[in-house]
């Protein structure tokens, strides 16, 4: 049985300073301690024409 942990607002946060950066996802995945594709469902959900943004990626996920 698979099981998964959702992102916490400290991991989103420290995602949005690494990508602000410059640091490519495989390595914001190793910085943040999680599977490179949940960073890239990550960033791919909740970047917009502003770029990533974790505070408004936290509300989404709250709701």
């Amino acid at each position: 049985m698979a099981y998964y942990t959702q992102l916490t607002q400290e991991e989103r946060y420290h995602i949005s300073v690494l990508c602000k950066e410059g640091f490519p996802r495989a390595e914001i995945a190793r910085r943040v301690k999680r599977h490179p594709s949940t960073i890239t469902r990550e960033l791919r959900r909740n970047t917009g024409r502003r770029g990533y943004r974790a505070k408004q990626a936290q509300r989404r996920n709250i709701v």
